[in-house]
């Protein structure tokens, strides 16, 4: 049924994880080299559900085939692949994390769970568990259990799931060294020759931001880079181009390196800002 709507699954044996690779596929890194769509991607065309969320199909050739079909018999639950049908999942481990849920995300599909709840979304993004207690992050090559389609309507995948993936950083002991400051030019007129807007009012906002990412002095500042980033760049999905956003982009990671969060850190949740301002334009 899930797979004749669409919906990539494959068999979970005892404790909830997927059947080992058979022995041509088996080690790390696989032996096969992997399938074509695994980070790493490979060659492998093994016939049998190895690789985890790789091995989720819609085939029914293969979901019935003789190499699946002992697999099924001594199966314990199905699991699905979110990101290949297009969703993400908020999996909520425990009563805190349904209860923040609730507080911070907006209403969706959700599905009760033996411990909390699964959030489901419309959209894909990277997969990530630990993203804060008790919430993992289920999308693309990921796997999570199919415990029934869920009630209520289900949202687009919104900008706070996507923050989740930008760790809190807090400020270091005084005196460690995290990271080295970035010395790029700032923002100027000479690289936002396309940009509809004054320089003043390029300026004021993003000074404005810069302050509140410099506030963050205990913890969040990688977070609040990432909304600085996201925010200033909405604001030039109207421009020709180019607005100089790399350089904005620059500033801010600056200002978040001021305050203890390290280089590579900031730089991530820049270009996730950036680039989620940019699909929410698209």
């Amino acid at each position: 049924m899930l797979a004749g709507n669409g919906i990539p699954v494959l068999p979970l044996r005892a404790g909830k994880v997927p059947f080992g690779n058979c022995r041509t596929c088996a080690g790390s890194p696989p032996r096969c080299g992997g399938r074509p769509n695994m980070k790493t991607p490979g060659p492998c065309d093994c016939p049998a559900p190895c690789h985890a969320w790789s091995a989720a199909t819609t085939d029914p050739n293969v979901l019935t085939s003789p190499v699946w079909a002992p697999v099924w018999r001594q199966a314990v639950a199905v699991a699905y692949h979110p990101g290949g049908v297009g969703l993400t999942v908020v999996d909520l481990d425990n009563a805190a994390a349904v209860a923040w849920a609730r507080e911070t995300l907006p209403a969706t599909r959700t599905v009760p769970t033996t411990r909390g709840e699964h959030w489901l979304y419309r959209g894909v993004m990277a997969s990530s568990n630990a993203v804060r207690p008790g919430v993992d992050i289920k999308s693309s090559m990921q796997y999570t259990r199919w415990l029934g389609p869920g009630a209520g309507r289900m949202a687009v995948l919104p900008v706070a799931v996507r923050a989740l993936l930008v760790k809190e950083d807090t400020t270091p002991v005084r005196g460690q060294v995290v990271s080295s400051f970035p010395t790029s030019a700032p923002w100027s007129r000479q690289v936002a020759t396309g940009c509809r807007h004054t320089e003043r009012y390029v300026r004021t906002g993003l000074e404005r931001g810069l302050a509140l990412v410099r506030a963050r002095t205990e913890s969040g500042a990688g977070s609040q880079a990432f909304g600085v980033a996201r925010f200033l760049a909405a604001q030039h999905t109207a421009c020709p181009g180019p607005c100089g956003l790399a350089a904005i982009g620059e500033e801010i990671v600056t200002a978040a390196i001021s305050v203890g969060v390290p280089e590579s850190y900031a730089r991530r949740a820049v270009v996730n800002g950036l680039e989620t301002a940019a699909e929410g334009a698209a």
